[in-house]
């Protein structure tokens, strides 16, 4: 695709087609890239800048503490399940930044996103770039069966669109695709509890007829959005705790993924463990912007 342009820039400063000229922009558009994508489309060199603002986001802002971090290996394949939380995909982003903060192998986990997210035109390629991936049963399994680690959200948006009344109560999760996933690849399943995300944003109401001509599967009403406009934006500084559970190895094998029963049993069981640890953490915390 660069060809042209990499000739032009190695020595050789005859363009022969006008396609050249696009290329070489592109090049230069693109020079903080990499060029080096897994087959999900992530970019190392391009997510590195975004590191301080996370930082930000984690230590300042959010001042989030996470605990029970020596529960994820330090290889191998393991599958993060938890709670969605505060209308936008913060809570994904905090805990993959702690994890490659203060694992003792940095590890990246790797956050399934769901559908609403991707394919906003805006979102999507910073996504990607950023090493998220569409979620869906065949792509977890391929980045499982490539010893990754990896994160997903079984409320779906049940979760991340629930009203304020309702926060820290989990939603239903789905048909256990999560659980398919874990008894396919022998991968264990380890909990991990958010609180901090569900007052960043307080969903008051949802406007889903604005949203749905959109192509929104929900449009939040909170105090200051969209109120303020684009200020409405801007998440409360709210005081976090990530809690992440010990591993979850399921006493069965693969061929027990098709049965529905079972499926949803160990799918409840997973559940009940991720809302103790919620209703844990709730019981201890202090002010919701300052903790104490």
């Amino acid at each position: 695709m660069l060809g042209e342009a990499a000739r032009f820039l190695d020595g050789h400063p005859e363009l022969k087609s006008p396609r050249a000229l696009v290329d070489l922009w592109n090049l230069f558009r693109n020079r903080s890239r990499s060029f080096e994508l897994d087959d999900f489309g992530y970019d190392e060199v391009a997510a590195r800048p975004w590191i301080e603002l996370f930082d930000f986001l984690y230590s300042v802002w959010w001042r989030v503490t996470l605990s029970g971090v020596d529960n994820i290996p330090m290889t191998g394949r393991a599958l993060l399940v938890a709670n969605h939380s505060g209308v936008l995909p913060w809570d994904g982003a905090m805990v993959k930044r702690g994890i490659a903060r203060e694992h003792a192998a940095h590890r990246t986990a790797r956050m399934l996103v769901l559908d609403m997210f991707t394919t906003l035109p805006f979102l999507q390629p910073w996504l990607r770039h950023m090493g998220e991936v569409r979620a869906c049963p065949e792509n977890g399994e391929r980045l499982l069966r490539r010893d990754e680690l990896v994160g997903v959200f079984p409320e779906g948006v049940k979760g991340v669109g629930k009203l304020f009344r309702d926060r820290y109560r989990l939603a239903r999760f789905g048909r256990g695709g999560f659980v398919r996933l874990a008894l396919l690849t022998g991968a264990p399943v380890i909990p991990v509890s958010v609180v901090g995300a569900e007052e960043i944003h307080p969903n008051l109401a949802r406007m889903d007829f604005i949203g749905k001509p959109l192509g929104l599967p929900y449009f939040p009403l909170t105090p200051t959005f969209p109120l303020l406009g684009p200020l409405g934006v801007l998440p409360l500084p709210t005081k976090w705790w990530i809690d992440i559970g010990k591993p979850i190895v399921f006493g069965h094998g693969p061929e027990v993924a098709d049965r529905p029963m079972i499926v949803n049993e160990l799918a409840d069981q997973v559940r009940s463990t991720l809302q103790t640890m919620i209703d844990s953490r709730l019981s201890r915390r202090g002010n919701v912007f300052t903790g104490e």
